[in-house]
């Protein structure tokens, strides 16, 4: 099998599983980093505030800044539901009860944001351009005096596109208003900066970026100061923001998967990319190849095509010998078209017509010519197979 599915999640990069290992046997450093009496615990605390310092460096943070979570949904929920609960306190002054995000968002927030609407709290969702990048004119117009908080994702998950998040961080910081990224997607593969950004939350994965599944992180800005109300209450963990006893595996996983993303970040992505644009120019080979997002500003590791007269799961069947997804994988159990997609502006033809390719650090030149290979076998075969005129039906 080759694997082009990297944007729904990446294998755990073989020096990251060694170290966690370390902290699981009974030879290692299993203890509670809650246990402050005795060497154990002292040691796996040492650890987790060692992989909180290489979090933190990722992305030109303070460590203290770093909440640990069980990944970035879990991020994303605390960021929105912690920030507007803190903000609208008994002893908070006037409410700030309205929200702004995007129709492509990931569902994590989107999903969050309806739960708030059932809270009575007022939800815009901002239409991306066709290009799937944010107007910030749009935004401007937006913002109200009741404004509590921007959610905008970095970079999208199933059509790779950028957005201009240090304008984003201009404007919502002028207007006194919290901005929430999630940047799962961007982590470890796009430079960010919390400070020159502006950003005030920021939602991390480790299983994004060759770490484990089931841990994540939160960026809570200290300056200008944010305030969240926790979601899940217990024995004050993390400053009281996040209860639990710490996976000390998984941080540690998570904390190391990070420190080889700082290390590596420019010459890897250099060379993913040089691997997307290897896999593009292949397949436009090919008649009606449509590309779904920005040209101009997208991830280097994730390119969104439509394939005019071909639907997709049957050509992901022809391919069955590659690893690709036609979306997101959280909403593939759906038979819904993609709402990023959509959002988009698409007809349901084309979006039933695409496919996403998601490149990482063990893709190699001789996975992309195969695949190109292989997909333009399969569009030829499953076109020729259609009564249809194909050219026409894209549109």
């Amino acid at each position: 099998m080759i694997y082009l599915d990297y944007a729904a999640t990446t294998p755990v990069d073989p020096r990251v599983a060694e170290l966690m290992w370390t902290y699981l046997g009974p030879e290692g450093d299993f203890g509670n980093p809650g246990s402050s009496t005795h060497a154990y615990g002292q040691r796996a605390r040492q650890a987790v505030e060692q992989a909180r310092e290489q979090v933190a460096a990722l992305i030109n943070a303070d460590p203290r800044e770093i909440v640990w979570t069980s990944g970035a949904t879990e991020s994303d929920n605390l960021a929105l539901k912690g920030a507007l609960h803190a903000l609208n306190g008994p002893k908070t002054g006037p409410a700030k009860r309205h929200l702004i995000t995007c129709q492509s968002e990931h569902k994590a927030v989107l999903d969050t944001c309806r739960a708030l609407e059932r809270e009575g709290y007022r939800v815009t969702y901002l239409a991306p351009q066709a290009d799937g990048r944010i107007d910030l004119s749009s935004l401007e117009a937006a913002l109200s005096e009741d404004t509590a908080l921007v959610s905008l994702m970095h970079v999208n998950n199933e059509t790779g596109v950028l957005q201009d998040i240090a304008a984003l961080g201009a404007l919502t910081r002028t207007r006194g208003v919290l901005l929430h990224v999630d940047a799962a997607q961007s982590a470890g593969k796009i430079p960010i900066d919390v400070k020159a950004m502006q950003i005030d939350l920021l939602s991390l994965c480790g299983h994004k970026i060759y770490g484990p599944k089931g841990v994540g992180a939160l960026y809570v800005g200290r300056r200008p100061r944010v305030r969240l109300e926790p979601l899940i209450h217990g024995g004050g963990q993390e400053r009281g923001l996040r209860a639990g006893t710490l996976a000390t595996h998984q941080i540690i996983g998570m904390g190391a998967c990070c420190a080889l993303a700082h290390t590596a970040m420019v010459a890897e992505q250099q060379d993913i990319q040089a691997l997307r644009k290897q896999l593009l120019t292949q397949l436009q080979t090919l008649d009606g190849v449509y590309l779904n997002g920005s040209a101009t500003h997208a991830a280097p590791n994730i390119l969104n095509l439509s394939f005019a007269g071909v639907d997709a799961e049957a050509l992901l069947m022809e391919l069955d010998d590659i690893a690709l997804s036609t979306g997101s994988a959280c909403t593939s159990a759906t038979a819904e078209p993609s709402h990023v997609l959509r959002s988009m502006g698409l007809s349901d033809v084309r979006m039933h017509s695409s496919i996403r390719f998601s490149l990482g650090r063990f893709t190699r030149p001789q996975d992309i010519d195969y695949t190109a290979q292989r997909v333009i076998a399969g569009v030829s075969r499953l076109r020729a197979l259609s009564p249809l005129n194909y050219l026409e039906t894209v549109r």
